[in-house]
C-alpha cells in the first residue's frame, strides 16, 4: 500500500514542541503515515538575515526527530535552487520517491494567502493540502478539492517567541525538544552579539 508522507516545511529557527505535537498528531491520527519536517533554506517571504546557518537548524531538527515515531527530517531543499518553492520541493520528492504519496501541511494563516503561492492550484490537484486550524484564522470554504482541514490540538508558541525569550535570558528547555536547548546553549544561538 502506498505510504502517505505529510510535508511540513519551515525555517525551524528553531524547531519547537508545537512542530512535534502537530506532526505526531497527524501521523498517529492517520491523516498521513509519516510527517517529514522539511527544512527551508530561504523562504521567499522572509529576510535571509533572520536565519541562523542551515546546518545548525538541520542539526536541531535531527535532534528533535531522533527516535520519534512517524516524524522524520527532510533536507532536500538544501540541495535545490534558491529561493525554494513548495511546488518544486513536492515535485522533486515525488520523482525521487515514486512509491510514496506526498501531501502539503500548512496552517490556516498560510491558507489565507495560499493563492499567492507559486502553482497553488497544481499543489492542490496533484498533491493535496492538509490545513491545520490556527487561532483567529478560520477556514471558510472546506469543500475545495484536494483540501483537508484538521482541528489538531496545538499550543500558541512560535520560533519567534523562542528566539526572543532566549535573547532575554529565559530558560526555554521545556519549550523545545530534548537536546535542542542544549545545542542552542552550546552554540550560543539567538544571543545578541554583544552578549556572546
Amino acid at each position: 500500500m502506498e505510504e502517505t508522507i505529510g510535508i511540513l516545511g519551515g525555517s525551524f529557527n528553531p524547531v519547537h514542541m508545537g512542530h512535534l505535537m502537530l506532526a505526531s498528531y497527524l501521523s498517529q491520527w492517520g491523516y498521513v503515515d509519516k510527517v517529514w519536517l522539511t527544512l527551508s533554506p530561504c523562504n521567499p517571504l522572509k529576510s535571509p538575515g533572520q536565519l541562523i546557518p542551515d546546518m545548525k537548524r538541520l542539526a536541531m531538527l535531527n535532534l528533535a526527530t531522533k527516535n520519534k515515531t512517524g516524524i522524520e527530517t527532510c533536507d532536500i531543499e538544501l540541495s535545490m535552487p534558491r529561493p525554494s518553492y513548495t511546488i518544486d520541493t513536492l515535485t522533486t520528492l515525488a520523482h525521487r520517491y515514486p512509491t510514496k504519496r506526498f501531501k502539503l501541511i500548512i496552517g490556516s494563516d498560510n491558507w489565507r494567502i495560499f493563492d499567492k503561492w507559486r502553482d497553488s492550484q497544481r499543489i492542490l490537484d496533484e498533491f493535496g493540502v492538509i490545513v491545520y486550524l490556527r487561532p483567529g484564522y478560520p477556514v471558510d470554504n472546506i469543500s475545495i478539492d484536494g483540501l483537508e482541514v484538521v482541528d489538531a490540538p496545538g499550543i500558541n508558541i512560535s520560533s519567534t517567541f523562542i528566539r526572543h525569550a532566549i535573547e532575554r535570558g529565559r530558560d526555554m528547555n521545556i519549550f523545545v525538544p530534548a537536546g535542542v536547548y542544549k545545542y542552542i546553549k552550546d552554540n550560543n544561538l539567538y544571543i545578541p552579539t554583544a552578549k556572546k
